[in-house]
């Protein structure tokens, strides 16, 4: 199995974006960071409802879920709920400092991340446990990867309370959300939220910028999964990497996504399948954030886009 380049050993080339902001009135922005030579973290959107905060995805490390524990105590409100977009440990790490400091705190998420500890993440601590041997008494290179080993370890601790397995309006924390489910997407389950009231969209992985993520994703049931969110009546959006965007920004990430897929489907070079998303989705892309687009493109088109068929089929199961 090869090492993914996001959510296992992704070597960042973006820039470091810090501190909270607000989207809409009761809705809070943590935005995810990447640092070169480490781990990400995933954006976390907080909402305020009646009867405390609502975290959508908690990032990878402690000084992320801690940003949402200041956010709780500005608010003078506690941490009610969580729900995870998916199992990647960059937005669901952070559960278990949440889960610590507080214990009455309900997990929403789907199931996929049990099947996911017996399959894709009990590889990557193999291949963690092999680093680490390689390592030797390279304690720098050693404690971030022990740190991904402790995230594993944690198993149940990350995984919910509530799980979601179909498209519904909830009531979480007091308040009506509209919840979305899609299966075998960027990953076997991914969820996505809208408060009616603000109108705000957190995509979670299904919409990542620079470009899409597709490390453990079935390619055309994630490109119908983009149509649905499109019929979704929001006003903003956050992906679950970058910047907010608004419809007309879904669009032309839509309209990108189908376009690369159609390449490499065919028989054009990579390097045309790189240049043509790097053209469609330009409005997107900072120019800060061109090489990481890039080089992450280079990894998806041969090893994944191209890759395995029968390894591609099985992402797609249903």
């Amino acid at each position: 199995m090869r090492v993914a380049a996001v959510i296992l050993g992704f070597v960042a080339l973006a820039s470091l974006a810090r501190g909270a902001s607000e989207l809409a009135p009761g809705v809070d922005l943590i935005p995810g960071t990447f640092v070169a030579g480490t781990q990400p973290d995933g954006n976390t959107v907080v909402f305020a409802a009646p009867d405390g905060l609502v975290v959508f995805d908690t990032g990878r490390y402690p000084t992320h879920a801690q940003q949402i524990v200041d956010l709780a105590n500005a608010a003078k409100k506690p941490v009610a709920a969580i729900v995870n977009s998916h199992w990647h440990l960059d937005h669901v790490g952070g559960n278990l400092l949440l889960r610590e400091k507080y214990p009455g705190v309900r997990v929403y998420a789907s199931g996929a991340i049990e099947d996911a500890m017996h399959g894709f993440l009990a590889n990557y601590r193999a291949q963690l446990e092999d680093a680490i041997a390689k390592a030797g008494d390279d304690t720098a290179k050693q404690a971030p990867r022990r740190a991904e080993l402790a995230l594993i370890d944690a198993g149940p601790k990350l995984f919910p309370d509530q799980r979601i397995g179909e498209t519904s309006t909830r009531t979480i924390a007091g308040q009506a959300f509209r919840v979305g489910f899609e299966g075998h997407a960027v990953t076997a389950g991914d969820v996505w939220i809208i408060d009616p009231a603000s109108r705000v969209l957190a995509s979670g992985d299904l919409v990542t910028l620079p470009a899409p993520l597709f490390d453990t994703a079935c390619a055309e049931h994630w490109k119908d999964a983009l149509g649905r969110l499109g019929d979704v009546d929001f006003k903003l959006l956050v992906p679950g990497h970058g910047a907010p965007m608004g419809r007309a920004d879904l669009a032309t990430y839509r309209r990108a996504f189908d376009r690369l897929l159609e390449c490499a489907a065919g028989k054009s070079p990579k390097q045309a399948c790189i240049d043509g998303w790097m053209h469609d989705a330009e409005a997107l892309i900072p120019a800060s954030d061109e090489k990481l687009a890039r080089s992450l493109l280079d990894y998806y088109v041969d090893g994944n886009l191209r890759g395995d068929p029968a390894g591609r089929r099985k992402l797609c199961e249903t």
